[in-house]
């Protein structure tokens, strides 16, 4: 299953890459738009050629008084992140309540990284073993906020919405293809971004080039591993 899922991720990634190499969307330098293309091969089942893509935000969002901070403090580096608690309430408290302040990221790893895409963290031991989650919560995506550059959203199962748990992924370029889609005749969820790296983006970027090895089921590991330590929260 992780396998699959990850599978599915990165190839939505590949074809909105290809859709737009084709189609020269990224010959004026500026970050690419979500095409007809890349909407139908986003990771869920409910595509379909009436889907309209929501554009992409081509800025992270502003950070009010009330955004939690969090730093991963990682055997890298510290990441920095701020949590959009307004756009994404219940995922901002899942990632709180039930796995940050739980202590539940301690020790976990960097189980999957694609150079100038993504890196994937939040679920399994150093040992590779998967660390018990809790109940799945409701896919917040439609929320105006974007996979771009620097945002942090939720891994979900491809053919499920509403089946995020703990894992999490930070996106190393701009990838409209995973936002939320509003359709004529039906909605398409994407993957919900309920936070932005403010400081330490140069440290996941060091994670993702680090050399890959595959292990088990994981066909993309940093080599040598990379942990996340713990999680401590600024305010």
């Amino acid at each position: 299953m992780l396998r699959l899922r990850i599978s599915l991720l990165v190839l939505a990634l590949v074809t909105f890459a290809v859709a737009c190499w084709l189609t020269g969307c990224g010959a004026s330098g500026s970050a690419p738009s979500t095409s007809t293309s890349a909407a139908a091969a986003a990771p869920s089942p409910q595509a379909n050629s009436s889907t309209a893509a929501v554009p992409a935000k081509s800025t992270p969002a502003p950070l009010k008084p009330a955004d939690p901070i969090v730093v991963l403090h990682t055997t890298e580096g510290d990441i920095q992140l701020q949590l959009f608690a307004e756009q994404a309430p219940q995922t901002v408290n899942n990632f709180l309540s039930n796995y940050a302040q739980q202590g539940f990221y301690d020790g976990t790893i960097f189980h999957h990284v694609e150079a100038g895409s993504m890196l994937i963290a939040g679920g399994y031991s150093t040992s590779f073993e998967p660390k018990p989650s809790r109940t799945p919560i409701y896919n917040e995506s439609r929320n105006g906020l974007s996979n771009h550059r620097g945002a942090v959203a939720m891994i979900r199962e491809p053919d499920s919405p509403h089946s995020a748990t703990s894992q999490f992924f930070i996106n190393l370029s701009d990838n409209p293809a995973l936002d939320f889609k509003a359709g004529e005749v039906e909605d398409v969820f994407g993957y919900c971004v309920f936070g932005e790296v403010i400081s330490g983006l140069d440290v996941a970027e060091r994670i993702a080039q680090l050399p890959t090895s595959a292990q088990g089921e994981f066909s993309k590991v940093p080599s040598p591993a990379v942990a996340i330590r713990s999680v401590e929260r600024l305010r």
